[in-house]
């Protein structure tokens, strides 16, 4: 076999410095990465993995890009091949997150095709590029197999590869698929937890599930490991350093993990970027820019308030994470012990999940600086459908009442009748001013809506 070999020059850093490298790669070199990683596909048994319901979403005989984005392991490439192998799809695999192919440039996609026709054969027409967000250029050449007739999925961990580079080149000719960690009914059936007993036993262990959740959370590989920290402390580095500093050149990478652990440990509270620039010793504009960042991998999803005036909407944005077993199994852990919010945080992402199939957007409500919130405002366009309270414990009478009058006040604000208390406690439906609130058990309503 011919060897192809190329050469060009890589710009990097030593202690800030640039220096330049020149990296040789050999088409022998990709011939055997992707060689393993065939291996490794075919070691695959999906009827042993989770359904997941994004696997609904892919239209696989379209002529659309399927794109899948979230953050790292979230399961993205169980899900393709999960998807692919199912529908029995002969395809061609490529991984480009190993670091033999970290230096890859655009010209050496043609040769990566080549290699990946040499070992599935040339009549394939499915490709799975998976993590290709890094190679500069990569778009391009997605839009080339389209235009070749060929099926695309490719999955990213970094929301650029929508935001900018996709939409700008590829026109329109993609179908996006966000898939975050394991929602709550997907850690059940993973962890063989029935959902629906009705014994005294069987809710008991729901009820513990629940809990280890919201503690745990729903990394696919987390659920097999006893050293959670030392997974997501991997997991948090790999974010930073591979999809964030590295993408975006930042040089003083320990304010961007202050920064990221600033607002994991402050999850549901309003981002005071002031604040946070001040104790970090550096610029607003500088924490403005590393929040976006974290947003765009995928770490931390934002929530703006609802407002016509989009400057309040831009100004007064929200934090959480994409995922509760941040919060404590990691270094510099100060999250607060306070299950409402973590309780919060896990419905915003199942709402996240459910909405935006349907198209629809979520908000916070607060009227003015002195006024209770409604935790969640789901719109369609400008018009509220559903306003969400979340509470732990509603047991106590001045909670309660707090809670549901933020939702009776906010149901006239903003003429909304389907109102929603999300709790602790069992389901139920009550009556208060003449505005009728689905009490839901945040088991049910995670499991069963």
């Amino acid at each position: 076999m011919k060897t192809n070999k190329k050469a060009y020059l890589c710009t990097k850093t030593h202690n800030n410095e640039p220096y330049n490298t020149v990296y040789m790669i050999e088409e022998k070199t990709i011939i055997q990465v992707l060689a393993e990683q065939k291996e490794y596909v075919e070691s695959y048994q999906p009827n042993k993995w989770v359904d997941r319901c994004e696997e609904q979403m892919f239209e696989l005989n379209s002529p659309l890009a399927q794109v899948v984005i979230g953050v790292r392991r979230s399961g993205k490439s169980t899900l393709c091949h999960k998807v692919l192998l199912k529908h029995r799809v002969t395809y061609g695999y490529a991984n480009f997150d190993d670091d033999r192919l970290a230096h890859l440039h655009v010209e050496d996609l043609n040769t990566v095709l080549s290699c990946i026709y040499q070992i599935y054969g040339s009549d394939i027409q499915y490709i799975f590029l998976d993590e290709i967000q890094d190679v500069e250029g990569w778009h391009l050449f997605v839009n080339r197999l389209l235009r070749s007739d060929l099926h695309v999925v490719v999955t990213g961990s970094n929301a650029k590869l929508l935001s900018g580079e996709l939409a700008t080149h590829l026109t329109g000719r993609y179908n996006e698929i966000h898939l975050f960690p394991f929602s709550f009914r997907e850690y059940c059936n993973f962890h063989n937890i029935a959902i629906n007993g009705i014994t005294t036993k069987k809710e008991a262990e729901l009820k513990r599930a629940f809990m280890e959740y919201i503690t745990d959370g729903g990394f696919p590989e987390m659920q097999y490991i006893r050293n959670k920290r030392g997974y997501v402390q991997s997991l948090l580095e790999a974010i930073v350093s591979k999809d964030i500093q590295q993408r975006f050149r930042i040089r003083n990478v320990d304010v961007l993990r202050k920064t990221a652990n600033h607002l994991i440990n402050n999850v549901c509270q309003e981002i005071n970027y002031g604040h946070i620039a001040q104790q970090l010793g550096t610029t607003d504009m500088t924490v403005k820019k590393y929040v976006d960042y974290l947003r765009q991998a995928f770490l931390i999803q934002t929530l703006c308030k609802h407002s016509f005036k989009s400057k309040e909407r831009i100004r007064n944005a929200k934090a959480y994470i994409v995922d509760p077993g941040l919060q404590n199994n990691r270094e510099n852990s100060f999250a607060a012990e306070n299950i409402g919010w973590r309780l919060e945080n896990v419905v915003y992402i199942e709402l996240l999940r459910r909405c935006s199939n349907d198209f629809l957007d979520i908000y916070y409500y607060k009227a003015t600086a002195r006024s209770r919130e409604v935790d969640f405002v789901v719109c369609s366009q400008d018009k509220a459908v559903e306003l969400i309270q979340v509470a732990y414990d509603i047991e106590n009478e001045k909670t309660f009442t707090r809670e549901t009058t933020s939702l009776i006040k906010a149901s006239s604000a903003l003429r909304c009748e389907n109102l929603t208390l999300i709790a602790f406690a069992p389901t139920r439906e009550i009556e208060m001013d003449g505005k009728r609130i689905k009490i839901m058990s945040a088991i049910d309503w995670l499991l069963h809506k």
